[in-house]
């Protein structure tokens, strides 16, 4: 991954943040650590 490549998907993932920040509420942080955390719970069961 070059540092143009990786520069763009930050730049992209910021603006998704920030959008949902100021138009929808900002519930996308929180929606995805309970996703992240069903997915490592997911995780331990198979460990």
């Amino acid at each position: 991954m070059t540092n143009r490549i990786a520069l763009g998907l930050a730049l992209i993932i910021i603006a998704v943040f920030a959008l949902d920040a100021f138009a929808f509420g900002g519930g996308l942080p929180v929606f995805l650590g309970r996703k992240l955390y069903a997915l490592l719970d997911w995780l331990a069961f198979w460990r």
